[in-house]
């Protein structure tokens, strides 16, 4: 497997979407076959000895690289969705965004306790969202092996709360501020 530049195939889009975020944009990434391959083949080589039972994916674009790792893994995808889009008894777990709350649901039937679960997500800010996540897992006894980011946002250190909580952390590339 090659190594290529995968910051050169992410976008950055100033002010977006609103006045002093960087966003880095994913789509550029996934246009762009070799990239996107790279991304998979890598998640695979890192975790295809690790006898992961489920790949949990978080909505939205966590979903893209999760449910194509699930797939080569030959294990199970979940998604957590945003409150209110899964279909069937869910469990909730609220968390902080910047200026309010948000709300992430699993189905309760979605892991078994004791499965070995790998979390993975397009991109790692603050790290709301996968701690909620990992709260959800927690309360349905499965084991965590590791949580899986495509982008790390470094300067907003999501990683270190993460690990502050004892979970293992992977990304393929870190962006600082500019």
């Amino acid at each position: 497997m090659n190594d290529i530049d995968l910051k050169s195939k992410i976008r950055t889009i100033r002010d977006w979407p609103k006045k002093g975020i960087m966003f880095r944009d994913i789509t550029t990434l996934l246009q762009n076959k070799e990239g996107f391959k790279y991304v998979i083949d890598t998640l695979y080589e890192r975790y295809k000895d690790k006898n992961i039972d489920v790949v949990v994916g978080i909505e939205s674009r966590g979903f893209i690289f999760a449910g194509t790792l699930a797939y080569k893994l030959g294990c199970s995808f979940v998604p957590v969705r945003k409150e209110g889009k899964l279909p069937h008894k869910t469990m909730k777990q609220e968390y902080a965004l910047e200026y309010g709350k948000a709300v992430v649901e699993i189905h309760k039937d979605a892991i078994k306790q004791g499965q070995r679960v790998l979390i993975v997500d397009d991109l790692v800010a603050t790290s709301g969202t996968c701690v909620a996540t990992i709260n959800l897992i927690k309360k349905l006894e499965g084991e965590i092996v590791e949580c899986a980011f495509v982008v790390e946002l470094s300067d907003l250190h999501g990683r270190e709360k993460i690990e502050n909580q004892g979970y293992k952390v992977f990304s393929l590339v870190q962006f600082e501020g500019d």
